[in-house]
């Protein structure tokens, strides 16, 4: 007996990496649907041929959503059942498919969801961080003074912060994130989930872009980055002659390098003269 019904969209999850975590009910529903709706259909006919799926796809995605919406709606009032499913994960989470989702909303149909594989929830499950409250930001700017300002937006924020990130921005992205929440702010990398090189680890803000940079291999496909919330900081004041030192080693050198060299001098730690160095380039 069929579990799919006449004029309803589906919203799918698909796996984020392994093909063995897709669902049970996510591949009766994609074998039973009349069409799917693919955020990139090249991506996604692999994974429908591996669970030796036939049903036929389209193509959804926001260059041609508004156009498509209609298209689809007029499909579902015909009686015909949608799956609509992006290039890895659950729908409409930094991706295409909100337009349409209203519109299906508008025209009194029906949404269903098949819950699945998700990279933000995936990752929050292991980052080691506070997760009964976060708040997700997606993608942030592509460009550096925006992205700058979205960080200083959040720089208050008590919640843990989750980002999406891909491979040509995960080293700026880390270094902003450092220069704005602070270079010991705790973190979490998690990159390749479900996947063979699959890379979860956790360390300040300022250790993960080391990390990253100093890895070329940490450097590729797409990342979710966790940030813990702003919390009451107890440090260690630097005496008089530290900052002097700092200082004058801030003034000629990059920050990393001064704040390095003055570690070995004084004897403090790293992270605590570059975030002092940080904090007085920003007076």
């Amino acid at each position: 007996m069929s579990i799919v019904q006449p004029g309803i969209l589906y919203i799918v999850a698909t796996p984020i990496g392994n093909l063995d975590d897709i669902t049970l009910r996510a591949k009766a529903i994609l074998s039973e649907v009349d069409a799917i709706a693919a955020e990139d259909t090249r991506h996604s006919r692999p994974l429908l041929n591996h669970l030796g799926i036939n049903t036929p796809l389209f193509a959804l995605h926001e260059h041609n959503e508004e156009q498509k919406s209609a298209y689809v709606v007029e499909r579902l009032q015909a009686g015909e059942s949608i799956a609509l499913i992006s290039d890895a994960g659950t729908p409409l989470i930094s991706d295409p498919g909100y337009r349409l989702v209203k519109a299906a909303h508008r025209a009194g149909l029906v949404v269903c969801p098949i819950p699945g594989a998700s990279a933000l929830v995936t990752a929050l499950s292991v980052c080691g961080l506070a997760t009964d409250r976060f708040s997700f930001e997606g993608f942030l700017s592509a460009k550096s003074g925006a992205r700058k300002e979205q960080l200083h937006q959040l720089i208050d924020e008590p919640r843990t912060l989750i980002f999406y990130e891909s491979s040509h921005r995960i080293v700026a992205s880390l270094t902003d994130m450092a220069e704005i929440f602070g270079a010991e702010r705790e973190a979490t990398l998690a990159r390749e989930l479900t996947k063979r090189f699959e890379t979860i680890k956790q360390a300040t803000l300022l250790e993960l872009q080391e990390f990253v940079e100093g890895d070329a291999n940490q450097q590729k496909v797409e990342f979710v980055i966790l940030i813990s919330g702003k919390t009451v900081e107890q440090t260690d004041s630097l005496d008089g002659e530290t900052r002097r030192i700092i200082e004058l080693l801030g003034d000629e050198l990059p920050v990393k390098q001064a704040s390095k060299l003055a570690a070995e001098i004084t004897g403090f730690k790293k992270r605590e003269l570059y975030q002092y160095l940080l904090e007085r380039k920003r007076e």
